[in-house]
């Protein structure tokens, strides 16, 4: 095996395992921050969501009160105006969504699905939990989704989903006395639940890393092509020289011309002894060759 192809060999070798620490580390970075980019959408849909409620409390159903009992305006209703708010978004981001998933809605639209039911019982069974972040197959591929639980703290909310004898008759008109009844005080009655595709920032970040990657295999074949050629012109070629000629001189041809003694590296120092061996062995041989006459 040539000194070249060991030298190329460990240099493949070496590539081979940076490159593969590389990838898998660059991988995970770029897949974390494609996850927290999906999670700061997901966040501010939920603020947006969140404002819009507020907004509605406090600044349009204060104005609106007296004319709930002739007729119902849902736009008073927080959930609704959220509902609402992020449905526009929704015409343009299809692929996000939101939704106030309640188990007794009033209005069948807010019903949860089996999915958004589980995560309301994880609001149920952990009183404490304020948020919720996780992963699930959609139609579409992968989504994350945020949601927060519904919690009746507030006792004005009871006045239209205790009994359907204590809510407004113009609600029930709308809405009838099936549904949206028999909550209670404190009680976790659904969650908001905003849903973000990762499919996008999971294929921006597989689209980097292959690019990253393919960068590096290209530095690599530069670096491993320009590192060939001062292979073979710093060492290669002068050790290559010195094995011819010290074949020669082994023969007893003495007319291999010396090396040049210019350089302090390595090679240059060999050459300069291989220069001081083949003088002794030149006068070696004169010796001999007079003491034999």
């Amino acid at each position: 095996m040539g000194l070249r192809l060991k030298f190329n060999l460990v240099l493949v070798i070496v590539f081979i395992a940076g490159l593969t620490a590389v990838g898998l580390i660059s991988r995970q970075l770029l897949q974390e921050n494609a996850r927290e980019e999906v999670l700061r959408n997901a966040r501010l849909m939920m603020d947006t969501a969140l404002s819009v409620r507020a907004y509605t409390v406090e600044q349009v159903k204060p104005h609106l009160d007296k004319q709930l009992q002739d007729v119902f305006l849902p736009q008073t209703v927080p959930a609704y105006a959220a509902t609402e708010t992020l449905h526009h978004i929704q015409k343009k981001y299809r692929d996000y969504g939101y939704k106030e998933a309640t188990l007794n809605p009033t209005n069948p639209r807010d019903r949860a699905t089996d999915w958004e039911a589980d995560i309301v019982q994880q609001f149920r069974q952990n009183a404490d939990s304020v948020e919720l972040v996780s992963e699930r197959n959609g139609g579409t591929g992968r989504i994350l989704y945020i949601a927060k639980p519904i919690q009746i703290t507030n006792a004005a909310c009871l006045q239209c989903h205790s009994v359907p004898a204590a809510a407004p008759a113009s609600m029930l008109k709308i809405y009838g006395e099936a549904n949206g009844f028999g909550w209670k005080h404190n009680e976790i009655i659904g969650a908001q639940v905003v849903t973000v595709p990762m499919d996008i920032p999971i294929q921006n970040a597989d689209r980097a890393l292959k690019t990253f990657m393919l960068s590096v295999a290209g530095v690599f074949l530069v670096a491993f092509i320009a590192l060939n050629l001062m292979l073979n012109w710093l060492i290669v070629h002068p050790i290559r020289q010195m094995s011819l000629a010290a074949d020669r001189v082994s023969t007893g041809d003495f007319e291999v011309p010396e090396f040049s003694d210019g350089g302090r590296d390595e090679v240059a120092i060999l050459g300069s002894s291989f220069n001081r061996m083949r003088r002794s062995l030149e006068k070696a041989m004169q010796m001999i060759d007079q003491d034999g006459r």
